[in-house]
């Protein structure tokens, strides 16, 4: 007898110290989840940052480039003029060239005139008079007397001449110096757009610098993020290996003791179908009201129970299992509703329960039909069901899939 009473108190003891080990578990996996769930909350907020980083960088880019194109041009356009004040620099100097040489004729013919001016007056009329003795005959006399007047008169037409040309290179060498000068003054105000626009495009790679390490900080930010949340990952899967033996462990001791699950109730005498679960509802209401889409096209996600009479109604476990949460949310989202783990890698939640009506806690190990709660209208419900969803991979939301091909046989 004493033997017995040994034994028994050895089990208690080892049952005790492995559903402590399965609450901390469920803590610790939660704990991880929320974790990984903040992080990802942080990448999705930094990738937004991180875009507009980008937008803004992308657009001081193409505004550099733009300022590039137009110094570019302008600098095209004084180069340019540099030719054009070139050109009129040595049309200058010619016009000055032949100015200068034109003024020397003059001076030189000029010079010429008045010493003929100066003989003929200091000589007076006995030159003319020497002329006219000179002549042989009257036509020579003529012929004389005509050379010498066209000679004075050639010398007033060819110094006439001279300075009309003289002129008319003075007034060609102003003009070009006026383009000169205006070309000058078009090239001082590119130049100075141009160190303007120079500025500019500074001031704007700088930004884009500066752009550019915010968005690699950013970037940065996004891969210690994720790389913790590979992290996270990883332990939760060293963790849930961890619920799996443990669950296991506590198969086989209920089959070697017969002993009875930890959480009492109410349990359904349903066979199991070939993916091991049951309906979650007494079979008088296991008709699916609701599928994965509301009747709108919203995703729902999950599928509703919600036959007539259906309030109050047993809700049981659709397998073996550890539980994950069991919450009461009040008037939000699911209201009271229960997450189990499964051994097959599977997650079950069920959800709207009646206020009070939750039977088992986070870390019970529960039994395949063992009541866990009762059909209620709680959270956002608009009437008496069961919400009932299946999980894959980590349990999360995003990983719910449609429970319809795992409640085969069971549901209609």
């Amino acid at each position: 007898m004493k033997k017995v009473v040994v034994k028994i108190l050895g089990i208690i003891v080892a049952t005790i110290m492995l559903f402590q080990s399965t609450v901390a578990f469920a803590a610790s996996e939660k704990q991880l989840q929320n974790q990984k769930d903040q992080n990802e909350q942080k990448i999705k907020d930094a990738q937004n940052e991180k875009n507009e980083v980008t937008a803004q960088k992308n657009k001081t880019v193409k505004e550099v480039e733009d300022i590039s194109s137009k110094i570019e041009s302008y600098e095209s356009q004084i180069a340019e003029l540099d030719g054009q004040i070139g050109n009129l620099n040595g049309q200058i100097a010619d016009a000055e060239n032949t100015l200068n040489k034109a003024q020397e004729d003059f001076d030189k013919q000029e010079k010429l005139m008045e010493a003929r001016l100066i003989a003929v007056q200091e000589q007076g009329d006995t030159s003319l008079l020497d002329v006219l003795l000179s002549s042989e005959n009257i036509v020579d006399l003529i012929s004389r007397y005509y050379f010498v007047t066209e000679l004075a008169s050639a010398d007033t037409e060819l110094l006439e001449g001279i300075k009309k040309q003289k002129e008319e290179i003075q007034q060609a060498k102003e003009k070009l110096e006026a383009s000169k000068k205006e070309l000058d003054t078009a090239k001082a105000s590119k130049q100075g757009i141009s160190v303007q626009l120079k500025a500019a495009k500074s001031t704007k790679d700088q930004q884009v610098a500066r752009l550019a390490e915010d968005e690699k900080k950013i970037q940065q930010q996004i891969d210690e993020l994720a790389q913790e949340n590979k992290s996270i990952d990883k332990k939760i899967e060293q963790e849930r290996a961890e619920a799996q033996r443990r669950l296991e462990e506590q198969k086989k001791q209920e089959q070697q003791n017969q002993n009875k699950p930890s959480s009492g109730g109410s349990t359904s005498n349903v066979k199991p179908n070939a993916s091991g679960f049951i309906c979650p509802l007494p079979v008088a209401y296991n008709k699916v009201t609701t599928g994965m889409q509301y009747s709108s096209g919203q995703y729902h996600g999950a599928i509703d129970f919600g036959s007539g009479g259906i309030n109050g109604q047993p809700i049981y476990a659709v397998a073996d299992g550890v539980v994950m949460i069991s919450e009461n949310l009040g008037n939000r989202s699911y209201g009271n509703y229960i997450l189990i783990m499964h051994s097959n890698g599977l997650y079950t939640l069920y959800a709207h329960g009646q206020n009070g009506s939750r039977r088992v806690n986070k870390g019970d190990y529960v039994k395949q039909g063992q009541q866990i709660m009762s059909v209620g209208t709680t959270g956002n419900s608009t009437g008496p069901h069961l919400h009932f969803e299946v999980r894959t991979g980590s349990g999360g939301w995003n990983n719910r899939v449609d429970p319809r091909p795992y409640l085969a046989g069971q549901i209609r």
